[in-house]
């Protein structure tokens, strides 16, 4: 166990930005990319290929990856240093076909493979499901079957995300048993890697031991390249949850630089939930317990800095502009 290594995966551009009520620049999206790949994460998820329509937030996907595959003008790369894109694969999230056209699309336009992985999501809740993609858990699984093709087609490696593991905001805890099924069926359609996700925060230790038990059933947990394990803060313990996933054979996290992201289902009206476990907490988690990640821990502290300005810039913009601020 000493000094085993584990996969982190940061996933601030997209799931920590999506549910901002403000649009970050796009120039700042960029600068976060790169100095996240500076922090030593193993991949960052950059953005969704999703309809502006349900998602304004990253309504510029295209135009990030034309800014990440362009070299920085001098000026930029005197502030900025060198880019380091190459340290971290790239990933983005696709919900159809048209998304991976545009995925593809940008992949053609920057002459390589920017994006060398695609993520696609369902959940383990119907109910969810429903309000989350309006399609049941089969019609959505029964979307991914040309997008998978498609993927593996052009040489892309394909995450399937599984959301509601533990529980679900409108049908309340989840059985295992559940997210095994909707797991099998990923995989049974032809995923490289399973992502399951503690959407709202609902994990205990005991909770996430219950599904990890259960999902080991079918798929083998000490493959990194093969398994990650998706944690939300809302209720301050998914420190603990990391360490019960470790202590299973879990190698491979997803975290959020600061905490960003949060799911709208879990906030009230008058308290926003918090998001994903904060990379640094994750990180920090993880080599108390005598693993090794390969992340710089000061260089992740900068992205943390960076990423709370630009929130909390556009949060200002948002207030500003809102009805409720007009005279």
């Amino acid at each position: 166990m000493s000094g085993e290594r584990v996969r982190i995966t940061d996933v601030a551009p997209r799931d920590g930005l999506q549910n901002e009520p403000g649009v970050i620049p796009t120039r700042d999206k960029l600068r976060l990319v790169e100095l996240l790949c500076q922090t030593g994460v193993d991949e960052v998820e950059v953005t969704s290929f999703v309809s502006p329509k349900w998602v304004p937030q990253l309504a510029d996907a295209a135009e990030l990856l034309t800014l990440l595959r362009s070299p920085p003008s001098e000026e930029e790369a005197v502030s900025c240093g060198p880019p380091t894109l190459e340290s971290a694969t790239l990933s983005a999230l696709v919900p159809n076909v048209q998304g991976l056209r545009s995925l593809l699309d940008a992949n053609r336009a920057a002459d390589r493979r920017m994006i060398s992985k695609l993520s696609v999501f369902t959940a383990a809740s119907e109910t969810f499901s429903k309000r989350n993609t309006n399609a049941t858990i089969a019609e959505s699984i029964e979307r991914f079957a040309p997008v998978i093709l498609g993927a593996r087609q052009a040489g892309l490696r394909i995450r399937g995300y599984v959301s509601c593991i533990v529980a679900c905001p409108f049908e309340g805890p989840i059985p295992p048993a559940s997210v095994v099924d909707v797991s099998k069926r990923l995989i049974d359609a032809g995923i490289d890697e399973l992502d399951l996700g503690d959407t709202i925060g609902a994990a205990t230790p005991d909770t996430i031991r219950s599904v990890l038990d259960a999902v080991v059933r079918i798929h083998a947990l000490s493959e990194p390249e093969t398994f990650t394990l998706h944690l939300h803060d809302t209720f301050g313990r998914a420190a603990e949850c990391v360490e019960v996933a470790l202590d299973m054979g879990v190698r491979s996290f997803d975290g959020s630089v600061a905490g960003l992201g949060g799911c709208p289902y879990a906030s009230t009206p008058g308290r926003r939930a918090p998001g994903n476990i904060s990379t640094q907490t994750l990180v920090r988690t993880i080599h108390e317990a005598g693993y090794s990640t390969g992340v710089n821990m000061d260089k992740l502290e900068e992205a943390g800095r960076f990423a709370t300005k630009i929130v909390s810039e556009a949060r200002l913009r948002a207030a500003q502009t809102s009805p409720e601020a007009q005279p």
